[in-house]
């Protein structure tokens, strides 16, 4: 009864015809310049961290913070970015998010203390989360379902799986070259760009208008999963009976299970239910969570092996990730031809095993292996697998997704990758963390860094048998004209 009620309460408005057709390319740049800059922003700023403890006076815990603000900010608001974008229109919150996070930015590079950093990357986060929404969202209603829109997330997705690689080459070259302010000036330009671009070239989305803002999902939901971070990142620092880590875990508890009975009642809820009926979808989902986790795994141990084990400078460890970034870029310009031969369902099925064999390889690491011997393979092999994955995840999230439903189908896909990232590197910190405390012989970095992509190599396995389960999407009806 109750959505019927608000199926009948929302009213669509403002509908401006897409002109997508005419400037394809425009359209596509601006959105993935969007996704670009708010992925690059998540590990750019990694290889900068030296840079910005010793300027700004951060203590080696801290400085942490510098990552988790942004990612925490991130994550938590995505859903009610989404449900923004569905209010006021995609275009629209793509537009203010972008504008928001590039005054941020400008703040960030000229920070002089700790806090004022701080306070620029949860802003730069909560403007990320009103924007992020509405990139895949926007790419779904300017291109027509199937080979056009195929296309369209091919480059899509190998933005969003190449990204962060990018962004630890990007950090590499603007710290050494420059000063760790550029990793934040850089967004300037772009962020300009897409502003300029985006109202002239990309159409506006329906307005979705009726009911409230779910802001008590919202502030359960972002809080819930900070304390749930929070309370890995003190395990990781001191132990499993830390009593704030108890706390933490426990209010975490109470304001995610709060959450979920918010999403059950409230009438405009940030996360649609309906959109985990579809078996697909759900299964889709995970995947997309344990991938990310993994990856992130991957991607801040492997640094500390380069930079803190191997001593590479920031620009050699930024530079020492091409070997992923290569291939996944391939694999993702290959992608639409692969599913439009053999599949969605086929092509995730090769792309999982191969990060699961990259994953597994790099748990043998040795101390004394090298780059060549230790780390080159196995990111080689993740690269190709991350990249014949995301692409067919997002086709079988998007397929058969309601236009008004774009947004929310899109907001929660990338709340599972931020989330996945949190709190999947919250988790194996906390193993490697462990691990390496009680290691009393050996090295204990390799021990604890091997314990971490070990369980990285479980999460990538799981997702190999959820992959497993899932059936061939149903190919696009024509449509009517």
């Amino acid at each position: 009864m109750s959505t019927k009620t608000t199926r009948d309460q929302t009213r669509p408005t403002d509908l401006v015809p897409s002109p997508a057709h005419r400037h394809p390319y425009l359209v596509l740049g601006a959105i993935v310049g969007t996704q670009l800059m708010i992925l690059l922003d998540a590990t750019v700023v990694n290889v900068a961290l030296p840079g910005i403890g010793v300027h700004l006076g951060f203590s080696p815990t801290g400085l942490s913070w510098v990552l988790n603000v942004y990612t925490l900010a991130f994550g938590g608001l995505l859903l009610l970015g989404s449900r923004i974008g569905d209010l006021i229109g995609r275009r629209s919150a793509l537009i203010w998010g972008v504008t928001a996070f590039t005054l941020a930015s400008v703040a960030g590079g000229l920070a002089n203390d700790s806090t004022s950093l701080l306070i620029a990357r949860g802003v730069q986060g909560a403007a990320a989360a009103l924007a992020a929404p509405s990139t895949l969202a926007l790419i779904a209603t300017s291109f027509t379902e199937g080979a056009e829109r195929n296309r369209a997330l091919s480059v899509f997705s190998a933005v969003s799986g190449a990204g962060s690689a990018i962004g630890l080459v990007v950090g590499g070259m603007l710290t050494d070259w420059g000063s760790w302010r550029w990793v934040f000036f850089i967004n300037i330009p772009v962020g300009a760009a897409i502003v300029a671009l985006a109202p002239r070239y990309i159409g506006e989305t329906q307005r979705h208008r009726g009911g409230r803002f779910d802001i008590a999902g919202a502030l359960t939901g972002t809080i819930g999963i900070a304390s749930l971070v929070y309370g890995f990142i003190r395990v990781a620092e001191s132990s499993w009976g830390d009593g704030k880590a108890v706390t933490a875990f426990a209010v975490a508890v109470a304001l995610l299970a709060a959450f979920l009975i918010n999403e059950v009642r409230v009438e405009r809820p940030l996360v649609l239910l309906s959109l985990f009926g579809n078996r697909n979808r759900a299964l889709a989902y995970c995947v997309m969570l344990l991938v990310t986790a993994g990856m992130f795994g991957v991607f801040y141990f492997s640094t500390q092996y380069l930079q803190d084990y191997l001593h590479f400078s920031p620009l050699k460890t930024g530079f020492a990730f091409l070997p992923m970034a290569g291939p996944l870029l391939v694999a993702a310009r290959l992608a639409p031809r692969m599913i439009g031969r053999f599949g969605a369902k086929t092509t995730v099925c090769i792309g999982v095993p191969l990060n699961l064999a990259g994953t597994v390889w790099i748990t043998q690491l040795t101390a004394s292996d090298g780059y060549a011997a230790g780390i080159l393979g196995p990111l080689v092999l993740i690269g190709f697998g991350v990249g014949w994955t995301m692409m067919p995840l997002n086709t079988f999230i998007l397929s058969g997704v309601a236009p008004k439903e774009a947004g929310s189908a899109s907001g929660l896909l990338q709340t599972m990758q931020q989330v996945g990232g949190s709190l999947g590197l919250s988790i194996l910190v906390t193993v490697f963390g462990t691990v390496s405390r009680h290691t009393h012989h050996g090295n204990a970095f390799i021990h604890g860094a091997t314990s971490a992509y070990t369980l990285a190599a479980v999460f990538v396995g799981i997702c190999f048998l959820l992959v497993l389960s899932l059936k061939p999407p149903a190919r696009p009806a024509l449509r009517k004209e």
